[in-house]
């Protein structure tokens, strides 16, 4: 039986996102689908569109980000039509996933950005998250540019030792 190919894009989507205990952003997907050249990128993005519009996957957007999860019912889905997924790409997204889990998760739950108050000065936004629970969100201002730019920059470098510094200080 012949498929379509973009209900096969669409499968490997719902698995990707069915594989992982956090969301993922549209860079993370398109970045392996593109990789392996399964598709190309104006396709996936209406592939995405598609699972969007039928409600099998949702978007939450936070911090000029857009972050993708599986519905319930793109699981039940998958669970009905997964075997459409030959194993040699099963395979291929088990170790990417497996190859860069720590990579991703960190890209999803870990956010920062700036932006210029109505003062004049510079605000970074920090936030980290587990799940859809914020951990921690912080505010600093600084007076320029690049001392946000470097705030963020070492907030997605130090994450781990600041919140484990909040943690011990306040606790």
């Amino acid at each position: 039986m012949t498929q379509d190919p973009s209900t096969l894009y669409k499968l490997i989507v719902l698995y990707m996102l069915d594989k992982v205990k956090f969301k993922l952003t549209n860079a993370q997907i398109s970045g392996f689908i593109l990789e392996k050249e399964y598709t190309n990128y104006m396709t996936l993005q209406q592939v995405i569109s598609d699972l969007l519009d039928t409600e099998l996957i949702k978007a939450d957007t936070s911090m000029n980000r857009t972050y993708y999860s599986i519905t319930q019912e793109g699981q039940n889905t998958l669970s009905y039509f997964g075997n459409r997924i030959s194993d040699a790409i099963q395979h291929d997204i088990d170790t990417f996933l497996a190859e860069k889990h720590l990579e991703l998760k960190n890209e999803a739950s870990i956010t920062a950005n700036y932006y210029k108050s109505v003062s004049g000065e510079f605000e970074a936004q920090l936030i980290a998250k587990e799940k859809d629970i914020e951990l921690v969100n912080i505010r600093l201002s600084v007076p320029t540019e690049e001392m946000a730019e470097a705030v963020c920059d070492g907030w997605y470098n130090k994450n781990e030792e600041i919140y484990k510094y909040l943690m011990q200080a306040l606790f």
